[in-house]
């Protein structure tokens, strides 16, 4: 039952009442959880942004290299400290 990538696709079926009633709780609050934690680090939107940007402009050929090398950068807190700065002194 692997899919793509090994990931195995879950039965819920398998659960209790309860076990799914749980579970969807997690659900609901690890989400509410990740976009507090979102809304409060705006730095996060920025890098995801500014990387997938730089990828689709630039078409690496190793994507692997390329996004060592990109977060490996010595200067990527400035960059992106920067891009922050100028979005909050936009609003």
């Amino acid at each position: 039952m692997a899919g793509k990538g090994g990931m195995t696709k879950l039965n819920v079926g398998v659960l209790s009442v309860e076990q799914q009633e749980k579970l969807r709780e997690f659900k609901i609050k690890t989400r509410i959880d990740n976009e507090r934690y979102l809304r409060s680090h705006p730095e996060v939107e920025v890098l995801i942004s500014n990387f997938l940007r730089d990828v689709l402009l630039e078409r690496p050929v190793d994507i692997h290299e390329f996004a060592a090398d990109y977060f490996t950068d010595p200067n990527l807190q400035v960059v992106i400290g920067s891009k922050v700065k100028r979005n909050t002194d936009m609003d």
